[in-house]
């Protein structure tokens, strides 16, 4: 779910534009695997800097494929799971299956962004 400030950037033709470019790029790389597992296809275009009210309106930050990640459900929940949990290093956290299961996610475990 966006947050408020957000809503109208993602109902914009820009960025559904801009996703559906990421999506094709992706796809033809690759397949269109999560770039964060790898081992799942993607299905979420994600923000790797997370959109402010500030950055929302930087197009190299809300547009540029450079801040931009094809990741799959799971992974999607695990990066903002992480994000709220402060990414602390053995700390478990959950999410809701499509089926509206619980699901214990691992834990978390920091990677230095220079490697990724």
């Amino acid at each position: 779910m966006s947050k408020p400030f957000a809503k109208k950037f993602y109902l914009s033709k820009s960025w559904e534009k801009c996703r559906m470019a990421y999506i094709a790029h992706r796809r033809a790389c690759d397949g269109g695997m999560c770039e964060e597992c790898g081992t799942r296809t993607g299905c979420i275009v994600h923000h790797k800097k997370e959109l402010t009210p500030l950055s929302i309106n930087n197009p190299d930050i809300s547009l540029g494929f450079s801040n931009l990640k094809y990741v799959c459900q799971e992974c999607h929940n695990t990066i903002h799971h992480a994000k709220k949990r402060g990414s602390i290093p053995g700390m478990a956290g959950y999410t809701f299956g499509a089926d509206g299961s619980i699901t214990i996610l691992p834990p978390v475990v920091q990677i230095d962004p220079e490697l990724r």
